[in-house]
C-alpha cells in the first residue's frame, strides 16, 4: 500500500468516526432518544471498562485460564472500595496500592 492510499485511509477512517461520533451532537435538539436506548446507553461506561480490565486479569491459553493472583485481588479490593465509597481517587489508590503492596511481598 502506497503513502497516499494509507493516507486516503486514515482520512477516510477519521471522517467516518467524526460523523459516527458527532451525529449525537449534530442532531436536531429537538429530537428525542427512544428511553430503550438512554437505559441501554446508562450501562455503557461500566462495560467499557469491564472490556478494557478483564483482559489484564485473566488470558485464555491453549492449556486453560491464566491469572496473576496479585491483578486479580487487586481489582476484587477496588471492585469493594468502588462499591463501597464510590470514589474514583480511593479506589485507584487503594488498588493500586493492593497491588504493588502484594507484588513486593511475594
Amino acid at each position: 500500500m502506497s503513502d497516499t492510499n494509507l493516507w486516503i485511509f486514515f482520512v477516510i477512517i477519521g471522517v467516518g468516526t467524526f460523523l459516527l461520533r458527532g451525529c449525537f451532537i449534530l442532531l436536531p435538539g429537538s429530537q428525542r432518544q427512544p428511553v430503550w436506548l438512554n437505559r441501554a446507553l446508562h450501562y455503557v461506561p461500566a462495560s467499557v471498562l469491564a472490556a478494557l480490565v478483564f483482559p489484564a486479569l485473566i488470558r485464555l491459553q491453549s492449556e486453560g485460564l491464566e491469572y496473576d493472583w496479585h491483578r486479580l485481588l487487586a481489582a476484587l479490593v477496588a471492585a469493594l472500595v468502588a462499591w463501597k465509597s464510590k470514589n474514583m481517587l480511593l479506589t485507584l489508590g487503594i488498588g493500586m496500592g493492593v497491588l504493588w503492596g502484594t507484588e513486593f511481598i511475594t
